[in-house]
């Protein structure tokens, strides 16, 4: 147990945190820092819940530390700005994602690759004054690690953006899953998954949903426009599918086998681990060895974020809400109420 969240700071905010490992989430009050002359203080209007939120409130990582805060998927309004703050003013929409700080001064730092950095400091459970997520009023943080929010963009249905949204695009760019004309598979139609589908629709690629339940596939085709479907348990349906993927983007957390992924690669493909299971992987080296195979995984940057809104924007059909009301963290584990409209 750390030392009382509302004995740190002067400035006073409430939230809700979870006390242990049971799920549970209750209200809090505790405190956030001054504005200081780089800091932007924002009240939170919106905060997507991220499974990885879920990991962290029940110590699956066995990292957790409580009470915790969960959130950074986080939107709202600029309420006060340091005397050094040029990114954004009082009244304008920003966002926050994963990270809060890292060192500014490495070499990956020096190429906005804060995310790599040895210091790097996550939006909630990281530090050494432990930070709290946006399950609270209000925010603040440097304003490099905030996101000037598009004027265009909805602040409800682009507060996952900041964590599912660009944990998939980022590794489609970098990988070079992003050609018109690919076919990519994606595994899991969940938070990640549903995303990564509109976006390799909007970059005019062909995907194949991949999920061990056949009744996601209605919602696979005809709500997120998949190409086709595959039943990872149905044995005739992966085989007839193998060497057919230039890539697959694996979204899901829990334990899985990736073998059977492999095999659906062309040579060269590439499998990128988005999902983060509670055990690890086994991965044989032969069958990446045998046809020029790889699993990769791509820790994510925030600041492709204003370059995937374009993406997410483009895409008309689509229109995602996800919304967690107060009362239904308050003294239950957590819920979320999705409404998705195509």
């Amino acid at each position: 147990m750390t030392s009382s969240p509302d004995m740190e700071h002067p400035v006073k905010a409430v939230g809700y945190a979870a006390r242990d490992a049971s799920g549970v989430l209750s209200p809090i009050n505790f405190s956030r820092r001054e504005t200081g002359d780089e800091d932007v203080r924002f009240k939170v209007l919106y905060c997507g819940v991220c499974h990885s939120d879920l990991h962290s409130v029940k110590n699956d990582w066995l990292n957790s530390k409580y009470p915790l805060i969960p959130g950074h998927e986080i939107v709202g309004v600029v309420t006060e700005v340091g005397s050094k703050v040029k990114k954004v003013k009082i009244g304008d929409n920003v966002g926050v994602g994963c990270l809060v700080g890292s060192c500014r001064s490495c070499d990956q730092c020096a190429i906005d690759q804060e995310q790599l950095c040895p210091k790097l400091v996550f939006t909630y459970n990281a530090g050494t004054e432990v930070t709290y997520g946006g399950y609270s009023d209000h925010m603040v943080a440097n304003q490099h690690f905030i996101v000037a929010w598009p004027k265009d963009l909805p602040l409800d249905s682009g507060a996952p953006l900041l964590c599912a949204g660009i944990t998939v695009y980022s590794p489609m760019r970098y990988y070079g899953l992003d050609k018109p004309g690919m076919h990519v598979g994606v595994v899991g139609l969940g938070g990640l998954g549903h995303v990564a589908v509109m976006f390799l629709k909007a970059l005019g690629i062909k995907v194949t949903v991949i999920s061990s339940s056949p009744k996601k596939k209605e919602e696979a085709i005809s709500k997120f426009g998949a190409d086709s479907f595959l039943v990872s348990r149905d044995q005739a349906e992966m085989e007839a599918a193998v060497g057919t993927m230039d890539g697959i983007i694996d979204t899901v957390s829990a334990d899985h086998p990736i073998v059977p992924l492999i095999s659906l690669l062309k040579p060269n493909g590439k499998l990128v681990l988005v999902g983060v299971p509670t055990k690890p992987h086994e991965v044989p080296a032969f069958p990446l060895l045998a046809a020029h195979k790889r699993t990769a995984h791509k820790h994510t940057s925030f600041n492709q974020f204003q370059t995937q809104t374009s993406k997410y924007k483009a895409h008309k059909r689509t229109n995602i809400s996800l919304i967690c009301a107060h009362e239904q963290v308050s003294t239950t584990n957590i819920q979320i109420t999705t409404n998705i409209q195509i």
